[in-house]
This record gives C-alpha cells, structure tokens and sequence, in this order.
C-alpha cells in the first residue's frame, strides 16, 4: 500500500507549473500533439508530476494517432484510480488519477489493443520520466 499525499490547494499552486496546475488539480485536457511524451519513444517509466507515483511503462506505451501519450495498461492496477466522468456532453467517460495524490491524469476508453483492449490517453502534463529500471519495467499490468 502506498501512503496519500495530501497538499493544500497553494502548495499545489507552488508546487506546480501552471501548465501542471490546469491539466492536474483542475482536470483540464491539454491540446492534442502539444505535450513532451506524445512523441517520446524513450525505455523507462511515467511517474505522477505531482507526487512522484509509478504510473506508466514504455513497455505499454502504444501511439493511437490521438495526440496523447496513450498506454494499455497502468504500471500496477492500484496505481491509478477510476472515476465517472460526466463533464462532456457527449458520453459518459471514464476519468483516470493518480491513486497516490488524486491527480487527474486523463481518460481511459475501450479501443486500445491486445492485451487489455483498453487505451490510458493520459496529459503529457500530469507526466514525468525516469529511465528504464528493469525491475518495474516487468512488472507492466501487474495487480496491486
């Protein structure tokens, strides 16, 4: 199990680019094709901007053509949380956020490929990468 960050709303704010801040703390979708890790083919792994987390494999990492870095699956499924998402007009989406500090992420939806058919479209903002560490990198998909 792993310990909650909590901060309050001006820590965040210092903590934060503003960037950061928009995307994390007030679940904004950055603009497709902007992010740094839309494009990034780098081994490693994507932790929480905010608190550091494990989040994301490149091991996983798919391009869909969406404009977002986009996974099949988290690092470990405890890891990001899952919350219903009715702030669009059009559907009912799923929203995705770190498990650790409750910072929103992105959206997951049921057209990625094989193994899990599932696609983590996940802001380039709410990211950071740290380079491949072997162990983690296995451990792509696995329960909490």
């Amino acid at each position: 199990m792993h310990e909650r960050v909590y901060k309050t709303d001006d820590e965040w704010r210092q903590d934060l680019t503003p960037e950061q801040y928009r995307v994390m703390r007030q679940g904004a979708t950055e603009a497709p094709f902007s992010g740094a890790f839309v494009d990034h083919h780098v081994r490693g792994i994507y932790c929480c901007a905010g608190c550091g987390h494990t989040l994301f494999a490149s091991k996983a990492k798919f391009d869909p053509g969406t404009g977002w870095p986009s996974f099949w699956a988290p690092i470990r499924s405890g890891h990001v949380a899952h919350h219903e998402d009715r702030s669009s007009f059009l559907r009912i989406r799923t929203e995705v956020a770190c498990d650790r500090c409750g910072a929103h992420l992105g959206h997951v939806f049921d057209d990625g490929p094989p193994p899990t058919g599932l696609r983590y479209s996940i802001n380039s903002a709410a990211l950071v990468f740290e380079p491949e560490d072997q162990a983690l990198e296995e451990d792509v998909g696995a329960s909490a």
